[in-house]
This record gives structure tokens, C-alpha cells and sequence, in this order.
């Protein structure tokens, strides 16, 4: 027997074994090398929040509700759900300026702006050309928001 017959009986012994070994771990070194490849090109920019188009319609719903509750049943049946609502509306003002890139104060809670900011937020967000009801307010008077 030469080294030739030796060569082809080893490879015959050896080929099933290889073959199994690719079945088992060809997956496992295309994942790793996807995952180099994927690390390799830069990730698709993320917004920060819903889009523009959808807050301007939440603001305008609040907008429209709120001021349909100040028209409506009497004071201590609706000042809870009042409150709710311009804490609503505090909370999408401020996703919107955070969106268009209009300057306001971050707030320690979600929603907690005075009267005053979020009327000032308010029109500042109109000045930068989101589409709101020319009437915004009155809100409540003691400034929980």
C-alpha cells in the first residue's frame, strides 16, 4: 500500500466526520460573521418620539376636549378630568418642541408646567408652524398641570 491509497483511505474515514462538523457549526460561523458584518456598516437613525404629524393631532384632540370640558357641566364634576387633560396637553407640547426643536423648560414631572409656560409653549410651537387652534385656554387657575 503507498502513500497514495493511505491518502484516499484517510480521506474516506475522515469525510463523514467533516461533513458533520460543517452541518453543525456553519451556521454558528455565519452568524458571527453576519454579526461583524453588520457591526461594520452604521445604524439607521432612530426617532426620538412619535411623529410630528401625530402630536400635532393629539395636541389639537386635547385642545378641542379641553375646551369642550370648560364648556360643559359644573366646576368640581369636571376639575379632575380638566387637570388630566392639560397634563396631557403639557406632556405632547413638550415631545413636539422636543421634535421641531422649539426651546422650553424640562419640567421635574411630566406635565407639570404653569399656566403660563405652557401657554407660552404653546404659542411657540404655532410661531414654529404646527397647526393649533387659534384659541388655546383659559386653562386652570391655581397652575396644576
Amino acid at each position: 500500500m503507498n502513500a497514495f491509497d493511505v491518502g484516499k483511505l484517510a480521506l474516506i474515514v475522515a469525510t463523514p466526520t467533516l461533513l458533520g462538523a460543517v452541518v453543525i457549526y456553519a451556521p454558528k460561523w455565519c452568524a458571527v460573521v453576519v454579526e461583524k458584518w453588520s457591526h461594520l456598516r452604521p445604524a439607521p437613525p432612530q426617532p426620538l418620539g412619535p411623529p410630528i404629524q401625530q402630536l400635532a393631532a393629539d395636541l389639537r384632540r386635547l385642545l378641542r376636549l379641553h375646551g369642550e370640558l370648560v364648556a360643559s357641566a359644573h366646576l368640581a364634576m369636571r376639575a379632575h378630568r380638566l387637570w388630566a387633560v392639560e397634563a396631557a396637553i403639557g406632556v405632547r407640547a413638550i415631545e413636539a418642541a422636543r421634535a421641531l426643536g422649539v426651546p422650553h423648560r424640562e419640567p421635574e414631572m411630566p406635565g407639570a408646567l404653569t399656566r403660563s409656560e405652557l401657554l407660552e409653549l404653546l404659542n411657540a410651537l404655532s410661531a414654529s408652524g404646527l397647526v393649533l387652534p387659534a384659541k388655546v385656554g383659559p386653562f386652570t387657575s391655581d397652575g396644576r398641570l
